[in-house]
């Protein structure tokens, strides 16, 4: 009877533990916390495999945005619920559905320290980790790995045990907490297509205005340039612009730094350019000024700014006045041809949110989510702006290469500045050879140490990844004048490695190894030791091209002048002799040795205003093709004036010369080769002779000579 009661007893306390234990089950499965972070680990988990596999899109931003403000959020929750769960199972049997929640809980672990760093990295820093971003976006994999079996496991197991036992209540609670978890996920996913609905983006203004010249035809709006659209319309000038939000938001701002103060910058408000282009649009049609924006001003261009006649006090109003070749003017090109005169195609660049919306002025919130949307998602803003071809001379090609033809002369083509050609065909071009080669931005565009996110490169034979350097976006070249001018912040130090450039100064270690060494163009003189009175001297003064890629000079040579100023003095300090003198008002001494163009129009005249619209062709040019010299030469007689003789070479320029009379025991000859940016005629005639305007000379470098005079009669 006792034994009876003690099994009775027994049995009755393992129905008790037995009916808890089903208790305790129904109630985990019940638990709100629970049924919260399932939800959130299946949002969690299908917005990162969103963002990872879906195109770039407003609805994927908003995912972005989401998926990192709910996972900070749950942070707490889940962490609580893990610790909850493992001290309620951690002293059971192990088993392979307890290994599947340690492995699950460990991935989840990290999971969550990646999204913090990653989330903290696109907050307030100007870059995330990839390697973190790889540890996040394998560990959401993981979840899918360890977890969803973990969980439907215990699913199978509770529905089997719960089937065995007779306890329904059980099994409907595992699938309430299925169900739920499910909702809260889709009210995720809900919310997300809530916040789509709601976000109002930029209205784009995507057409010519309704004024618009197709003077050229339809199928070609922006002619006679030949830059194009990708979709052969209009482009609201937004896009392309906003380059100083690229420094704002702490990521580039040494690279809009550089730019800044660079040609590419002020383009468009080079004063010269601005003055010409009123004339050309004036005397020629303002449709004709569209060949020129292309290069010099393409947010203009592709806006249809450029339609009709605007006046000068109106200028500054124009699209992309401020920014010339923007960023994304540039790095929005697709293709390239190498026919030249902005033979290229853009494309409208994907913008995130909030980048177009965006008001300095106001929402603070607004210019943090664009920030924080690209360093975030960086996969759409690294692939559309960081190209293979931007690297390559024949990107270049498509600016600085140029012609005219029938569209703007009426007449017909006629080549004008053609860099690209020049360097192709000279000794610094070594084809399928970048131990040899120099290319543009090897010149140009000189390695600098770099905090900016986008340094490093492995596209390069010399770079690596992580080398901290970027491409300068100064584009030193020579022009001292605009900066000077225009006064942008940070002109000082624009001019000045400008100086250094054009004087062969500027030092760029990597062609060290295969650059010259020396001045940019070298000068030699060959003179005599010693002459007698009445003895005639000749002088040869050898220029060599020894730094510069393309011909020396370059750009548009009718403007740009480069010459040899020539003097002889005694020993007393008097000048004898001098040529290639520049005089109080600017203007060079004639008869010097230049380096210049001529351009003519239809009738023989002179184009000396920039004038190119009505060239037709050139009677006079000289310049240094890379690696080649020139020489000038220089005659005279000590002490008088010598017959002039027959040149021997229709390329020499010979000058006559006489030496003092008197007690001079020796003459001093003194040769600078000199540059400036734009003549004094054009300058006049641009901004009137009272201006004051002048533009500044470089001595690019220069070489002097002592001859001895001697006694007796020759």
């Amino acid at each position: 009877m006792e034994e009876g009661k003690a099994g009775d007893a027994r049995a009755d306390e393992r129905t008790r533990l037995n009916n808890q234990m089903w208790a305790e089950r129904t109630l985990e499965w019940r638990s709100r916390l629970a049924i919260v972070v399932a939800g959130f680990l299946a949002f969690s988990v299908l917005s990162g495999l969103a963002i990872w596999l879906l195109p770039f899109s407003v609805p994927n931003q908003i995912t972005v945005i989401l998926h990192t403000v709910i996972g900070l959020g749950f942070i707490g929750p889940v962490g609580w619920y893990l610790v909850l769960h493992w001290r309620r199972y951690w002293r059971k049997p192990v088993s392979h559905i307890q290994i599947l929640g340690y492995a699950g809980a460990a991935v989840l672990i990290l999971s969550a320290v990646s999204g913090v760093i990653l989330t903290d990295q696109a907050a307030v820093r100007t870059k995330i980790s990839y390697g973190w971003d790889a540890v996040h976006i394998l560990t959401t994999f993981a979840l899918l790995v360890f977890v969803v079996p973990h969980v439907l496991l215990i699913v199978l197991r509770e529905r089997k045990a719960g089937d065995l036992a007779g306890n329904a209540a059980v099994t409907k609670a595992a699938a309430q907490y299925g169900k739920k978890s499910l909702w809260y996920a889709f009210g995720g996913g809900l919310l997300v297509a809530v916040v789509w609905l709601v976000y109002l983006p930029a209205r784009l203004r995507n057409e010519f205005p309704a004024d618009y010249s197709f003077k050229y035809g339809k199928d070609r709006p922006f002619a006679p340039s030949l830059a194009k659209t990708s979709t052969g319309k209009a482009m609201d000038g937004r896009l392309l612009s906003g380059s100083q939000s690229c420094g704002t938001s702490g990521c580039h701002e040494q690279i809009v730094e550089e730019w800044g103060t660079s040609a590419h910058r002020y383009s468009a408000m080079d004063t010269g350019f601005q003055k010409v282009q009123m004339t050309m649009g004036q005397q020629n049609g303002p449709e004709s000024t569209r060949y020129c924006g292309g290069c010099h001003d393409p947010i203009s261009l592709f806006s249809g700014t450029k339609n009709l006649f605007i006046e000068a006090t109106k200028l500054t109003s124009l699209e992309g006045y401020q920014e010339g070749v923007s960023c994304l003017a540039c790095h929005s090109i697709r293709k390239v041809d190498l026919k030249g005169n902005a033979n290229y195609v853009a494309a409208q660049p994907p913008r995130y949110m909030f980048e177009l919306e965006y008001d300095r002025h106001r929402g603070r919130l607004t210019r943090f989510l664009r920030d924080f949307l690209i360093r975030a998602y960086p996969r759409q803003h690294v692939r559309d702006l960081s190209k293979t071809l931007f690297k390559t001379p024949e990107y270049c090609a498509a600016c600085h290469k140029q012609f005219i033809d029938q569209e703007v002369n009426n007449v017909g083509w006629v080549q004008l500045q053609n860099q690209y050609d020049n360097w192709k065909q000279s000794h610094w071009n070594h084809p399928g050879n970048p131990r040899k080669t120099i290319e543009c931005r090897e010149c140009h565009m000189p390695l600098v140490s770099s905090r900016d996110p986008a340094s490093g490169d492995s596209s390069d034979y010399n770079r690596s990844p992580n080398d901290r350097m970027h491409r300068s976006h100064r584009f030193v070249a020579a022009n001292k004048l605009m900066p000077a001018l225009l006064k942008l912040p940070g002109w000082e130090k624009q001019i000045e490695l400008t100086e250094q450039w054009l004087q062969g100064h500027y030092d760029i270690a990597e062609i060290a190894d295969k650059w010259a060494k020396g001045p940019a163009v070298g000068l030699q003189l060959v003179t005599p030791k010693t002459v007698r009175p009445g003895e005639k001297v000749d002088v040869k003064l050898l220029l060599t091209s020894n730094k510069v890629g393309h011909d020396f000079p370059t750009g548009p040579l009718d403007i740009i002048q480069a010459w040899v100023e020539f003097v002889v003095t005694d020993d007393q300090g008097k000048v004898v002799f001098s040529s290639g003198t520049v005089d109080s008002r600017g203007f060079i001494q004639p008869g010097a040795f230049l380096f210049k163009a001529e351009p003519i129009d239809q009738n023989g005249n002179l184009i000396d205003r920039h004038n190119l619209w009505e060239m037709v062709g050139v009677r006079y040019r000289r310049s240094l093709f890379p690696g080649f010299s020139d020489t000038a030469e220089f005659s005279f007689l000590c002490p008088q004036l010598a017959l002039v003789r027959p040149r021997k070479y229709p390329l020499e320029v010979s000058y006559r010369v006489g030496a003092p009379q008197g007690g001079a025991r020796t003459l001093r000859i003194d040769a600078r080769l000199c540059y400036r940016k734009m003549d004094q005629y054009l300058i006049n005639f641009l901004f009137g002779e009272h201006s004051g305007l002048t533009s500044p000379i470089t001595t690019m470098t220069a070489q002097s000579s002592v001859i001895e005079l001697t006694q007796g009669r020759p």
